[in-house]
Formats: C-alpha cells, structure tokens, sequence
C-alpha cells in the first residue's frame, strides 16, 4: 500500500489536485541611499569587532543585510541600536559585500 492509498483510507473525501503549487519567492530589495555607511573597527572587552553603522532605511531591511553579511561570512554577530555589530575584523571582506549590492562604504579606524 503506497502513500497514495493510505491518504485516501485517512481521507475518503478529498479529491486531490492535479495542478502544482506555484511558489514565488521574490527577493527582498534593499533601500540602496546616496550616504555612505561607515564601516569601522573596534576592540570591545579585548575582542576585535567590525560595526556597520550609518542606513537609513528600515531597521527589517537593515537586520536582513546583518544575516546576510553573518551567513556570507561565517561568523558571529548581532543587530543592536541601529548598528550590525560582527566578530572579529572583517572590514575589508564587508565592504566588498556592500559594494556590490550597491551601497557606498566609508572605513573608519585605521
């Protein structure tokens, strides 16, 4: 007894559909503005972290960016007050992200 079978046992009165389910998924289109973001270093409780500060779009497009750079990266990270926060010092491999998706990026700190 397949699958099939079995499903019509449970369920005698279901007609099942023939037609496939259509998924769209459209990718999230982030606010590219005009002023750069600062992409900066610092050493918070001995660590070293790279903090990506300065877009002016929304904070959901803003934390979207945050994993996407965490994923790409593989490290660590968080969001907090407007600010992508990343472990370890990774501004040079961030700032090719961004500019390749568009945004213009200032280095700060060294």
């Amino acid at each position: 007894m397949d699958l099939q079978d079995q499903l019509k046992n449970l369920f005698p009165d279901h007609i099942p559909s023939n037609e496939p389910e259509i998924q769209e998924e459209k990718e999230h289109e982030l606010f590219v503005q005009k002023e750069p973001m600062i992409c900066k270093y610092e050493k918070r409780k001995g660590k070293p972290t790279t903090i990506i500060a300065g877009y002016e779009g929304e904070e959901e497009d803003f934390k979207l960016l945050a994993k996407e750079i965490k994923n790409k990266l593989a490290v660590g990270g968080s969001f907090k007050d407007g600010e992508i926060i990343i472990q370890g010092d990774y501004r040079d491999r961030i700032m090719n992200i961004l500019k390749e998706k568009g945004f213009k990026v200032k280095r700060v700190g060294g």
